[in-house]
C-alpha cells in the first residue's frame, strides 16, 4: 500500500507511468491519475450519534448457508478481519432467499464464528423480521411478524442464543411497520438498550418518511434515537442520494448501504444475455414464483445491463473491475457509514476489498454522473414504493 503523500505526488503527475523510488515495480500511467491510495485502508466512521465507530466496509452475510456452506463462510469472515474489516451485518432471516428450512442459519454461522473471537472487537448488527408487505410471508414465528414488544423481544432472544453472544451493537428493524404504533416498536427498543442487549438501533427497507416519523416519536416520548438505516443503493439504484441523503446529513443519521453490485448485476455476468448457474437472479427467473421474478427484472434488465456495460468501459480504463469501481463508488458519500459487501466465495470477496484502497477522483466521478443522466433509474423501482 502507498502513503497518501506518495500517491497524491504520483496523481498530481510526478513520476508518470512509474512508481519510482517506491520499490513497487512499474504500473500503467491511469493508476497514477485516476484514484489514489489512502493512507489508511479501511477508514472509520461514527454510527449516527452513537459510541459505535465502524470499519467503512461491511461483511454482509446473507450467503451464510445456502450459497456459502459454514467452511467458506468461516474462510471469508477469517479474510474480512484480516483485511480490517470489524463490521458484520447478519440478520435472523438469514439466508437469502429465506426458507422455514434454513431461518437463523446465518447467525448460527456468525455465532460458531465469533465464538473463536475477542468480542469487543467486532461489531455485530442484526436484524428482527418486519412484515412482508405482500412480498411473502416471512417463515418465522408463525409468519406473525408486526414490530410488537413480544415479537421484538422474542426475535432478540433468539438472535443472542443463534449469535453466542449476550449483546448486539446494531439491531435493526427488518422491513418497517408503518401500521404499528411507533411508541410501541421505539419502546421496545429502547428497552433492550437499556438492559444491555443492544447498543444501538437502525431500520432497514426504510423511507425518508419513516426515518423523520422514527426521530418524531423519539424525540417527543424521549426514546432511544435510531442510528441508521441500511437501504439498497448502488450504481443502479440511486434514489437515496436525494430525498434521504438530506434526511441523513441533517439529522445525523448513517445510511448502510446494500447491494453495492445490485445484486450481482454491476459484476457484469448477466450481460449479452448471460443467465450463470448458481447466481441468485437466474434461478428467480428461471424457477422462481410471481414475486421473486419482478424482484430479478427489477434488477436485470436492458438499462441495468447497459449501465453496467457502460461503467465497464471506465472500470477498464482504470484497471480495476465494475465491482471494485461499484463499492469504492458507494463508500465514498458523506451520508455513508459503512457499505455492506456480500460473496459467495473468498476469490468473489478480493474483488470488493480492493475498494478499501481506493478513492475515485473528480473526473471518474464525474463520468459516471455522466452514465446517470442518460440511463436515470436503472431499476424501475427499489420495493419502498409499496410500503
Amino acid at each position: 500500500m502507498i502513503a497518501r503523500s506518495q500517491a497524491i505526488k504520483l496523481k498530481q503527475g510526478a513520476g508518470r507511468g512509474t512508481n519510482q523510488g517506491l520499490g513497487m515495480g512499474a504500473f500503467p500511467p491511469w493508476r497514477t491519475w485516476r484514484f489514489c491510495f489512502s493512507l489508511d485502508a479501511m477508514k472509520r466512521n461514527r454510527l449516527g450519534r452513537t459510541g459505535i465507530v465502524v470499519t467503512d466496509i461491511c461483511m454482509g452475510t446473507m450467503t451464510f448457508g445456502l450459497q456459502a456452506d459454514e467452511k467458506t463462510s468461516f474462510a471469508m469472515m477469517d479474510r474480512a478481519i484480516e483485511a480490517g474489516i470489524d463490521f458484520f451485518d447478519t440478520a435472523e432471516m438469514y439466508p437469502v432467499p429465506p426458507s422455514a428450512e434454513l431461518f437463523g442459519v446465518t447467525e448460527q454461522i456468525v455465532g460458531k464464528w465469533l465464538k473463536g473471537r475477542t468480542r469487543g472487537e467486532i461489531i455485530i448488527a442484526s436484524k428482527v423480521t418486519g412484515p412482508g408487505h405482500g412480498w411473502f410471508r416471512p417463515p418465522i414465528r408463525g409468519g406473525f411478524t408486526a414490530l410488537d414488544r413480544r415479537q421484538i423481544f422474542q426475535a432478540c432472544e433468539d438472535s443472542l442464543r443463534r449469535l453466542q453472544t449476550d449483546y448486539i451493537d446494531l439491531y435493526q428493524t427488518h422491513w418497517p411497520d408503518h401500521g404499528m404504533a411507533q411508541d410501541e416498536t421505539l419502546g421496545a427498543l429502547t428497552d433492550l438498550i437499556d438492559q444491555g442487549k443492544i447498543r444501538a438501533w437502525g431500520s432497514s427497507n426504510e423511507t425518508c418518511w419513516g426515518v423523520m416519523k422514527n426521530l418524531w416519536e423519539a424525540e417527543k416520548h424521549g426514546f432511544a434515537r435510531m442510528a441508521s438505516v441500511q437501504n439498497n443503493f448502488s450504481l443502479i439504484n440511486r434514489r437515496c442520494e436525494s430525498e434521504l441523503a438530506q434526511v441523513c446529513r441533517q439529522e445525523n443519521i448513517s445510511l448502510l448501504p446494500y447491494s453495492p453490485l445490485g445484486g450481482g448485476v454491476l459484476c457484469g455476468k448477466y450481460n449479452e444475455g448471460a443467465r450463470p448457474l448458481g447466481a441468485r437472479f437466474t434461478d428467480y427467473l428461471q424457477n422462481g414464483g410471481p414475486r421473486q421474478k419482478r424482484m430479478a427484472n427489477r434488477f436485470v434488465n436492458e438499462r441495468t445491463l447497459e449501465t453496467t456495460a457502460r461503467l465497464k468501459v471506465i472500470a477498464a480504463y482504470l484497471g480495476m473491475s465494475v465491482t471494485t469501481l461499484a463499492v469504492a463508488w458507494s463508500k465514498q458519500h458523506d451520508f455513508v457509514a459503512s457499505t455492506i459487501i456480500g460473496a459467495t466465495t473468498v476469490a468473489q470477496l478480493e474483488e470488493s476489498l480492493l475498494a478499501s484502497e481506493v478513492v475515485l477522483d473528480g473526473e471518474t466521478l464525474r463520468r459516471i454522473d455522466e452514465i446517470d443522466e442518460a440511463i436515470p433509474n436503472p431499476m424501475t423501482e427499489d420495493g419502498l414504493r409499496r410500503l
